[in-house]
């Protein structure tokens, strides 16, 4: 090949080099000094505040609230104001007995009359009233637990999605780090070429290696953003808006370590705990229904302002107010055995709850085991790519070495190349497996807590 090719795409191929490390990286790197940073825990806090679910779910509790409020003003006094207006086209008769003891048909009342009444009732006891008191703070219970829930999701998700970003941002590095060594790797061989010292193909080969090492770098660039994308989701940030994400490596090695010995509680699981609330609130919809047979018992008091008169237009003329107040009683002595049988779909419904929880304790059994047996075999992983790398950078320094003095072929530098990008992305990887598999197993085993 002319050696004005050979220069050419050398200039190619650095100019490639230069517009993806430089211009795709620092470029970026000037534009966003003014955009916020966020750590991982600053994107749970911030996900914890502005998630949709989540302000969904504190919503309901006041809903809950609301509820119960509803439900129990039934023990407040009751007051009402009615009316009623009346005219007589013909009086209604009646029948009494005159001084001889003889029956006479007479009209009575007066053709027109209004009645303003006020109605005050106050329940003193009643069985759906008894059932609203003991459920209010169950049903409050259930729905804080159900936010709860909903927090642990957006943890474990913003924190899993979190290092997923970092794992492209840290093979951004890695495929940095590998073009700029095989950049240094052509212009050695370029010399070399033209020294005659190797042959042509030498330089394709690392040419070669250099497109495919740059190309690998523009996907992953590619793909932050998209990355970038999801994480604001599920935080809740505004799409619109930019941010940047900041870790300390020392720190999250740190983090790795987990107590595999500690027993499964099924009890920490939230899911547990909302079945278990919901079979409480169940067990008094139970007691309801025994005791729906009891009497409910009341009072009430009536304050009638009757106006009457046969000329409609002095009706309020004169007012003839009374009053009256008592007791109400109800028992229901038959409903069709309506009671009975919501009695017996209650219990039947408490039956469904018991098989849920069987059902349940299954499943979480089956997500500990997976999610333990994920995180013994990513932490084992991440030792083994360590130890890789480590022989991987040392391999290729000597393979190097060995090739500038001439001892060894190109070929030699192109493999323990690929060993070592191979070897550190293998090490990035399982690094954020490992942080991303503890989350599982931190979340099977109920141990994520939200406030």
């Amino acid at each position: 090949m002319p050696v004005h090719q050979i220069v050419i795409r050398n200039l190619l191929a650095f100019f490639l080099l230069f517009y993806f490390s430089e211009n795709g990286f620092c470029q970026s790197k000037n534009e966003n000094d003014s955009i916020q940073t966020f750590t991982l825990s600053q994107c749970v806090d911030y996900a914890l505040q502005h998630q949709p679910f989540v302000n969904q779910a504190l919503i309901n509790i006041d809903i809950a609230h609301t509820t119960n409020s509803i439900n129990l003003s039934g023990w407040q006094p009751q007051a009402n104001i009615s009316a009623n207006l009346t005219h007589y086209n013909t009086l209604p008769t009646a029948f009494i007995k005159n001084a001889a003891g003889q029956i006479m048909e007479q009209r009575t009342g007066v053709i027109n009359s209004a009645a303003p009444i006020l109605s005050v009732t106050q329940t003193i006891f009643t069985p759906a009233l008894l059932y609203a008191v003991k459920s209010a703070n169950l049903y409050i219970d259930q729905a804080k637990q159900i936010t709860d829930s909903a927090k642990i999701n957006v943890v474990a998700n913003t924190s899993k999605t979190f290092y997923s970003l970092l794992l492209t941002l840290e093979q951004i590095d890695v495929f940095k780090e590998d073009t700029a060594r095989l950049a240094k790797n052509m212009h050695d061989t370029y010399h070399q070429y033209v020294s005659g010292i190797v042959d042509e193909t030498d330089y394709d080969e690392a040419a070669i290696s250099l497109t495919n090492s740059t190309v690998q770098l523009k996907q992953a660039t590619e793909s932050v953003t998209p990355q970038y994308a999801l994480l604001k989701q599920i935080m809740g940030f505004p799409p619109e808006k930019q941010f940047n994400i900041s870790y300390d490596t020392t720190r999250m090695m740190n983090e790795i370590s987990f107590d595999t010995t500690q027993a499964l509680q099924y009890q920490n699981r939230i899911e547990y705990k909302v079945l278990q609330t919901s079979k409480k609130l169940q067990g008094q919809l139970i007691h309801y229904y025994q005791y729906a047979w009891l009497p409910s018992l009341g009072a009430f008091f009536d304050y009638d302002l009757a106006f009457q008169n046969n000329s409609f237009g002095s009706l309020f003329a004169n007012s003839y107010p009374y009053s009256y107040i008592g007791l109400s009683l109800n028992v229901p002595l038959f409903t069709g055995f309506a009671r009975v049988k919501n009695l017996h779909r209650a219990n039947l419904q408490l039956k469904l709850l018991d098989w849920d929880e069987v059902s349940l304790r299954s499943q979480i059994y089956s997500d500990y085991t997976a999610a333990l047996a994920n995180y013994k075999s990513n932490e084992y992983n991440l030792h083994a790519m360590k130890d890789n790398m480590e022989k991987a950078k040392r391999v290729y320094d000597i393979v190097t070495l060995q090739y500038s003095q001439g001892v060894v072929a190109y070929l030699n530098v192109i493999t323990a190349e690929a060993n070592l990008i191979t070897s550190e992305l293998g090490y990035k990887n399982a690094l954020l497996q490992v942080l991303s598999s503890k989350i599982d197993l931190e979340k099977a085993m109920g141990f994520i807590v939200v406030h």
